[in-house]
């Protein structure tokens, strides 16, 4: 009776760990990334929301369009 294994060879394994820390490094500057760019828009929002009724109409803005007019780059909105 033949008894066959397979063990991955230590550089496979080795390899996969540093994608799996790789891979997770990504995703926490991404997260980075988002989490700045909202900070971001958020502190926008609270601009265009100090200005009066007049000076959101000279910049050709309705206050109920703050919201739109900040994320306008974005499709789902």
């Amino acid at each position: 009776m033949t008894d066959i294994t397979h063990a991955a060879p230590a550089a496979q394994w080795s390899q996969r760990l540093v994608d799996g820390i790789g891979s997770t490094f990504t995703a926490f500057g991404r997260a980075l990334i988002i989490s700045r760019q909202s900070q971001a828009r958020l502190r926008q929002i609270e601009k265009l929301q100090a200005k009066s009724d007049a000076e959101l109409s000279a910049m050709g803005l309705a206050r109920d369009r703050i919201v739109h007019h900040v994320f306008r780059d974005i499709n789902d909105l």
